[in-house]
C-alpha cells in the first residue's frame, strides 16, 4: 500500500532531520551538521557559519574555520569545494568517496561554445595537471593558471572563456570537475586573495553504489521527492534523474508515496514521520541547503512569499524568515564593528510569541557571526544576493 504523506509531515520531518526544529547539541562535531544538510552552500563562507552555526548549539564561525582548515592550512574535517550543481559548497572530508563519484558520474549540459569548450581529453589533462600543481602546495588562481599552462600547454592558457566582463584562460571551464573529482579544494585566504590546494588522497567508490547512496540519503533529508526535485538539486538532465530513480525502485532501495497527491518517492522503509506540524520562527541565511531543496517550490513559498522571497523563480538570493516550516519573510545583517544590525521583513503580522523567538534568533545569528545582534523589523531595501 502506498504511504500518504501530507506537506505538514514532510515539512516537520525535513526540519527535524537536518537539526532545524532541535539544533544538534552541544559538541556535535560540525562535519556532523553539514552532512546532515546534505553540503552546505558556501559561495559566501559566512552564509555557510550561519546556517551551520543555526543547527548546532553552542557553534560559531571559528568552530567552522577550524574544521575547515588545519594550522598549516592543510584541509580537516570539512572542505570548501565545488559540490551539488558545480557551486562553492563545505562537504565533510570523510564523504569525498561518495560526493566524486557520484558528482562526476552527471551528464555535462556542454554550455561553452565549440571554439571554447575543451575536449575531454584536454579536461582530463587539466584535471590532472590541477591536481599535481596543488599536490602540498597553497596557491592563488593566478599562480595557479601559470602552474595549469606550464603541466598543458599555450592552449590552456587562452584568454576564450567569457566571465564578469572579462574573459578567463581557457583552462578554467573546468575548475568545478577538479573539485569535484577531488584535484582541487579552498585553502584558507592569502590576505584577500583566495587560495586552492589539494584535498587528501581517497578511493572513489564505485560510481552505481555512489549513485543508489546519494539518491538515499537526498530522500531521507528531503523526501518525498521527484526525480526532476532530484535533478533540479544537482543541475542534472531530467531524463538521467528519472533513469535514475527507476534504476533504484527497481533494486528495492526506494519506495513511492503519494505526497499531497503526487507520486513521489522515499527510501525503501524510511515511511516514518512526525504527526505534529513544525512550529515556531527560524532565520536561514543566503543558499540555505533547505531553501534549495525542499519542494514543492510553490508550498515553501507560498503567496506572497514567491514574488517576495524568490529571484526569477530561483531559491536562495534571499535569507529567509520561516513560520510554522514556510518563507514568510526575508532579512538582511550588517554588520558594524562588533555588532550587526539583523532586519526582519515579515510578510505578515507576527504575534507576540513571535516576536519574541525572532528576537531569539537574531541574538543567535549575532553568536554564530561572534557579534552582538540588534533587530529591527521593517522593510530590507536590499535586492537579491546582496
Amino acid at each position: 500500500m502506498t504511504v500518504k504523506i501530507t506537506w505538514a509531515r514532510a515539512s516537520a520531518r525535513r526540519l527535524e532531520r537536518q537539526f532545524l526544529d532541535t539544533p544538534a547539541g552541544t559538541g556535535t562535531p560540525v562535519a556532523d551538521v553539514v552532512a546532515s544538510m546534505l553540503a552546505a552552500h558556501a559561495q559566501v563562507l559566512s552564509a555557510a557559519e550561519v546556517s551551520v552555526g543555526v543547527r548546532a548549539a553552542g557553534r560559531t564561525r571559528t568552530d567552522v574555520r577550524t574544521a575547515l582548515w588545519q594550522a598549516d592550512g592543510s584541509p580537516a574535517s570539512l572542505l570548501k569545494t565545488h559540490g551539488p550543481r558545480g557551486t562553492v559548497h563545505l562537504l565533510p572530508t570523510r564523504e569525498l568517496p561518495l560526493w566524486s563519484a557520484a558528482l562526476t558520474a552527471i551528464p555535462g549540459t556542454g554550455r561553452f561554445a565549440p571554439d571554447i569548450r575543451l575536449t575531454d581529453a584536454q579536461a582530463t589533462e587539466v584535471v590532472a595537471a590541477i591536481a599535481d600543481a596543488l599536490d602540498g602546495r597553497t596557491l592563488t588562481i593566478d599562480e595557479l593558471d601559470e602552474a595549469v599552462v606550464a603541466r598543458t600547454g599555450p592552449w590552456a592558457g587562452d584568454r576564450v572563456m567569457p566571465a564578469f566582463q572579462d574573459l578567463w584562460p581557457r583552462w578554467r571551464q573546468v575548475l568545478h570537475r577538479a573539485g569535484q573529482s577531488g584535484a582541487l579544494c579552498f585553502g584558507p585566504n592569502r590576505g584577500r586573495k583566495v587560495t586552492y590546494t589539494r584535498p587528501p588522497r581517497f578511493t572513489p567508490l564505485a560510481t552505481a553504489e555512489a549513485l543508489r547512496t546519494l539518491v538515499r540519503r537526498y530522500l531521507r533529508t528531503y523526501g518525498p521527492a521527484t526525480p526532476p526535485d532530484f535533478a533540479k538539486w544537482l543541475a542534472a538532465p531530467g531524463g538521467w534523474a528519472t533513469t535514475l530513480f527507476e534504476t533504484c525502485a527497481a533494486e528495492g532501495g526506494i519506495e513511492e508515496a503519494d505526497f499531497e497527491g503526487t507520486r513521489a518517492w522515499l527510501a525503501a522503509g524510511d515511511t516514518s514521520f512526525p504527526e505534529e506540524p513544525v512550529r515556531g520562527v527560524r532565520l536561514l541565511p543566503y543558499f540555505d541547503a533547505y531553501v534549495i531543496a525542499a519542494q514543492p517550490r510553490e508550498t515553501l513559498f507560498p503567496g506572497a512569499a514567491y514574488r517576495r522571497a524568490l529571484a526569477g523563480g530561483q531559491a536562495g538570493n534571499y535569507p529567509v524568515l520561516l513560520v510554522d516550516g514556510v518563507v514568510a519573510g526575508v532579512w538582511h545583517q550588517r554588520r558594524r564593528g562588533r555588532r550587526t544590525t539583523v532586519t526582519v521583513e515579515p510578510l505578515g503580522k507576527l504575534s507576540a510569541r513571535q516576536e519574541r523567538e525572532l528576537d531569539e534568533r537574531a541574538e543567535r545569528v549575532g553568536e554564530v557571526l561572534e557579534a552582538r545582534a540588534e533587530l529591527v523589523i521593517g522593510k530590507v531595501t536590499s535586492g537579491p544576493h546582496a
